[in-house]
């Protein structure tokens, strides 16, 4: 990559890696924050529900901003915005306050997505975009990694509103961001296409496509209650059913977001030369058959080779999907629809965290009455394979890959 190249991809990479990070500072701490708060972990989840469910909005605001504006400030301003609700979480008095920052910054997160990946896949030529596909998607990864370090090492000095107040940190990469990040090319050669719309880009790219956006929500939606399956209930189930420190937890969440990493690369990469939906297909069966050790295990060895091998699985799906999405986008609305349709099916699959924190105290429980996390995380993850396996290959009735394809 040439300099220009670079700096937009490291400024896309940490924009989605600290706004991760951000996210996951919530999920490592749930059992703490619900008992500061004095609640019990299904009814805390609402928290996590609601910030992926206000994901969408974020993504169709600064999407349109996108697509009529350019994506550069847009994803400064998204950035400014996730930054300053972190901070503002670490005062929350009560769990309603905590409940409507975190609304806001679902908002904000849901925006950050779309705008980066656009920014960073418009950069980059074609032959590229799948190595760098799967290296910007584990941005999230290394997300978790920070959260589950921070667990380790602040979280026993600082408490979780001491990790919040650090969590507003990424407001700094905007100076980056200022300073040497051009808009992108793609965006400025299509802009008198967009203006010639009078702004309705959106509009005109759903009349166009509608089946496309439709099949893109419901694809996603398949991949995130994967992805929120294998990662929400992780850090409860380590320390509601196996009674782990907060140290040896948070060490295990980041050996799995390891694994995350190493997936996203190596799958990203072996999408481009066989394809974007094999890759996927292939990376959900692995997943399915690695779900006994991931969530059966009992012993902290066990526990940290099928978390490393779950996210290996997940996130190589994952790291397949900036391109893809953006490859099957229409053109003029390349700020919108990867970010929009992404957060649609972050919308479907946002009460998996309920969903498994229910299961396991009702269903799945154990005689004693126990909650049984890992039975109901396995349950809930089985069927989100086989979803994400079926709904992939049906997108090859709905359009090409066009993994080859230069953007226009």
């Amino acid at each position: 990559m040439n300099a220009t190249e670079t700096k937009t991809f490291v400024a896309s990479f940490l924009g989605w890696t600290l706004d991760a990070f951000d996210f996951f500072l919530v999920i490592v701490v749930v059992p703490h924050i619900a008992a500061d708060f004095k609640m019990g972990v299904a009814a805390f989840a609402t928290a996590i529900t609601l910030t992926l469910a206000m994901r969408p909005v974020g993504a169709l605001i600064f999407g349109w901003f996108a697509d009529r504006y350019g994506r550069r400030v847009p994803l400064m301003v998204d950035i400014g915005l996730y930054s300053a609700i972190e901070l503002a979480t670490a005062f929350a008095p009560n769990f309603t306050v905590f409940l409507i920052l975190r609304a806001i910054f679902g908002i904000a997160m849901g925006g950050e997505w779309g705008l980066g990946s656009a920014l960073a896949m418009e950069a980059l030529p074609a032959n590229r975009r799948g190595l760098f596909s799967g290296m910007l998607q584990q941005g999230y990864a290394v997300g978790n990694l920070l959260a589950g370090q921070a667990l380790v090492f602040l979280f026993p000095v600082i408490g979780w509103r001491g990790m919040f107040v650090v969590g507003a940190l990424p407001a700094l990469l905007i100076l980056f961001i200022r300073s040497n990040v051009p808009e992108s090319e793609v965006w400025k050669a299509g802009h008198a296409e967009r203006l010639a719309l009078c702004g309705d880009v959106l509009l005109a790219a759903l009349k166009r496509h509608w089946p496309l956006f439709l099949y893109g929500m419901l694809f996603m939606a398949t991949l995130n209650f994967m992805s929120h399956g294998t990662q929400d209930p992780y850090a409860t189930f380590l320390t509601k059913q196996h009674g782990f420190s907060s140290r040896v937890t948070g060490n295990l969440t980041s050996f799995a977001a390891l694994g995350a990493i190493a997936g996203g690369i190596f799958f990203g990469w072996l999408s481009q030369r066989f394809g974007r939906r094999n890759t996927i297909v292939v990376c959900a069966i692995l997943g399915a058959l690695v779900i006994p050790l991931w969530a059966l295990s009992s012993t902290v060895a066990m526990l940290a080779l099928g978390g490393f091998a779950m996210q290996f699985a997940v996130q190589g799906a994952w790291g397949v999907v900036p391109a893809h999405l953006n490859e099957i986008a229409p053109g003029l609305a390349r700020g919108t629809y990867p970010g929009f349709v992404y957060q649609l099916g972050n919308l479907i699959a946002s009460g998996t965290l309920q969903i498994i924190a229910l299961l396991a105290v009702t269903r799945f429980a154990f005689p004693g009455g126990a909650p049984n996390y890992g039975k109901a995380m396995a349950v809930v993850v089985a069927i989100a394979f086989l979803a994400t396996i079926i709904a992939t290959l049906t997108g090859r009735l709905i359009t090409p890959e066009n993994r080859h394809e230069a953007f226009s």
